[in-house]
């Protein structure tokens, strides 16, 4: 198989300035996505999706491909990953290159390793998937939230067979991480819902699964890559 990653980084971020290549451990946020790719060993092209010359010189710096820029119609708040992937992807085709699947690896998930997306593409092998999706457990149930009245009362918060049930004994949830996207392309280009037919999570470690979003998230990031060196 022919394997793209595709990385999008739009220059720009309303939550926090031009985070996609802002210092994260003495480098820049994208350069851990692209490492990561390089270091799975999978892919016939890594590249990084943008409309910045300067985001994409810091990305060819790190080895991963720039060959044309994002179009700047595609670099706004309301346009979604899926909509730059398979522009990518068009573009690509007129160059006279095509993959058989395609990988998006947000650049804000910098602790993915690289046998996350080793391990991703095992799980699309052994399910014969269209696509596969990383997903880790969730930090608190939700079965333990719920919304507030005007008064603020914790009446009914709660379903009355949980309020004694163990924490141990209530059933795992899971959320999509945003780490890694593995989609053949064939049926991302005829579908638009990646969801819909032989979509299979691919379970990660929470500690791998930060998503960077805010000030917050960037000191946890550091925090724990300096756990991890140490």
């Amino acid at each position: 198989m022919r394997n793209i990653a595709i990385i999008p980084a739009r220059s720009g971020s309303k939550g926090l300035k031009n985070k996609n290549i802002r210092l994260l451990n003495g480098k820049p946020l994208i350069s851990y996505t692209i490492e990561a790719a390089q270091k799975s060993g999978l892919f016939d092209e890594i590249f990084v999706s943008t409309d910045s010359i300067e985001y994409a010189k810091i990305a060819q710096e790190f080895g991963a491909s720039v060959p044309f820029l994002r179009n700047k119609e595609l670099a706004t708040d309301n346009i979604s990953s899926w909509d730059v992937v398979k522009d990518a992807l068009l573009n690509y085709k007129k160059l006279g290159k095509e993959f058989d699947t395609v990988a998006l690896l947000q650049p804000t998930s910098p602790l993915r390793k690289h046998y996350d997306i080793i391990n991703g593409y095992d799980q699309m092998r052994r399910k014969n998937a269209n696509a596969v999706v990383a997903v880790c457990e969730v930090d608190h149930s939700p079965l333990w939230c719920n919304t507030l009245p005007e008064d603020e009362s914790l009446q009914n918060f709660i379903k009355e067979e949980l309020i004694k049930s163990p924490r141990q004994l209530l059933p795992k949830y899971y959320r999509i991480n945003g780490a890694l996207y593995i989609v053949k392309t064939n049926y991302l280009m005829s579908t638009e819902n990646i969801y819909s037919e032989k979509c299979y999570a691919f379970v990660m470690a929470k500690e791998n699964s930060i998503d960077i979003d805010d000030e917050m998230d960037f000191i946890i990031a550091e925090a724990l890559m300096r756990s991890n060196l140490n």
